[in-house]
């Protein structure tokens, strides 16, 4: 990226921001700290559910918010919203109060959701580099993986006794350091394109549909991503302190495995603009679409072995790190700037209604253990995988 333009401004604040915005000392922990405050494998895809929810209601709205009144507004409201999210967590004790929580988390992503990516794209269009938007991307999301080497380290040491202070001091450092985020958001730039649209909203939402209708390709790419990444991501985060603990692991070394895969994290997402330079970005979907497959049926039946479940999260953690900032570029090529963020977070709202369709159904069968669990996994992520990608010329 060039020096001095918007867009190395911007990145580099959302870098910082993404940093502390991330930090959440309970995150090795967290399916553990779900189990000792009386959830079980059900409740905790509950949990999940209910944050699909909270997305599912609030990225109409958000992303029309985003468009109307730029980027950085929506940031602020979001970073506050899910700091409250957060703290809501020190009072849990109940099922309610994990769910009401978790509905806040998600509804406070969705005023990141759309509005991240127009505001890089826009950024990089003044400059012309919108063809860097995978590289950008990447750059950005290695914050969240430079600090998680420390914070999953601490985290895990902190909490090796699973007791009930330990736990509410680890969320109490979260909410010191993620408020820290919103102070840096405070720095962020609107590019000119964004936050002007001041039609209708109603016209706004409908010339977002228009966009999707035109070009059915961004939704069919956007359906190989969020089925892919459902189940070899959002699922599988959830226990996988968990299977490290039941594969023999000590509490106080999941962090520094959780470390390690923040590390390669941070150089593969530093390093997407090489790959991309010299593979496809097609054949990269294509080929971490397999990965996630095979990774989930080895989840299924060799999760107990320890060395084939570190194996198994390397690959999971590749294909995760290099699969969204890859589609996020062939997507953002085609969407025009007006709508950017609405048209985003209109394909988020599929994302959500595939996140409440398979939540829900996975929480039925998780009664049966792991094994099933991850069957399905795979079976989902195949689905995913098999659908065609193509990139298409822009819309005028």
């Amino acid at each position: 990226m060039k020096k001095g333009t918007l867009a190395s401004r911007n990145i580099r604040v959302l870098f910082w921001a993404e940093l502390f915005g991330s930090v959440r000392f309970i995150q090795p922990v967290l399916a553990l700290f779900y189990f000792a405050r009386g959830l079980d494998e059900t409740s905790i895809l509950w949990v999940m559910l209910f944050w699909s929810t909270g997305v599912l209601i609030g990225e109409v709205p958000t992303g029309v918010f985003a468009d109307r009144f730029g980027a950085k507004r929506s940031f602020m409201v979001g970073a506050v919203l899910s700091v409250i999210s957060h703290g809501m967590l020190i009072w849990a004790y109940d099922p309610w109060v994990f769910f009401a929580s978790s509905f806040v988390s998600g509804f406070s992503v969705t005023f990141f959701s759309g509005a991240d990516e127009a505001l890089i794209y826009e950024s990089l269009k003044e400059s012309n580099e919108e063809n860097k938007m995978d590289k950008a991307v990447g750059i950005i999301h290695s914050g969240q993986f430079v600090v998680m080497v420390f914070v999953l380290i601490i985290g895990a040491m902190i909490a090796k006794d699973l007791t009930d202070q330990q736990f509410i001091l680890l969320l109490i450092l979260g909410i010191l350091f993620q408020s820290i985020q919103i102070v840096l958001l405070l720095f962020i730039g609107n590019p000119k394109n964004q936050g002007n649209y001041r039609d209708n909203p109603f016209k706004q939402v409908k010339e977002g549909i228009l966009t999707i209708k035109k070009a059915p390709q961004v939704l069919w790419m956007f359906l190989n991503v969020t089925l892919v990444f459902i189940p070899s991501a959002a699922i599988f985060d959830q226990f996988s302190d968990k299977l490290l603990s039941d594969a023999g692991l000590p509490v106080f070394l999941i962090g520094f495995v959780f470390a390690g895969l923040s590390i390669l994290s941070f150089f593969l997402s530093r390093s997407i603009g090489w790959i991309t330079s010299r593979i496809s970005r097609v054949i990269v979907l294509h080929v971490t679409g397999g990965i996630s497959v095979i990774g989930l049926l080895l989840v299924a039946y060799f999760r107990e072995t320890l060395w084939i479940l570190l194996l198994i999260m390397i690959l999971l953690r590749f294909v995760r790190t290099i699969r969204y900032p890859v589609y996020s570029q062939l997507a953002n090529d085609i969407i025009p700037s007006n709508v950017r963020a609405t048209t985003i977070s209109l394909l988020s709202i599929i994302d959500s209604v595939c996140d409440l369709i398979i939540f829900s159904s996975v929480a039925g069968i998780a009664v049966f253990g792991f094994n099933v669990l991850f069957l399905a996994c795979a079976a989902i992520a195949l689905v995913g995988s098999l659908i065609p990608i193509r990139p298409v010329a822009k819309l005028s």
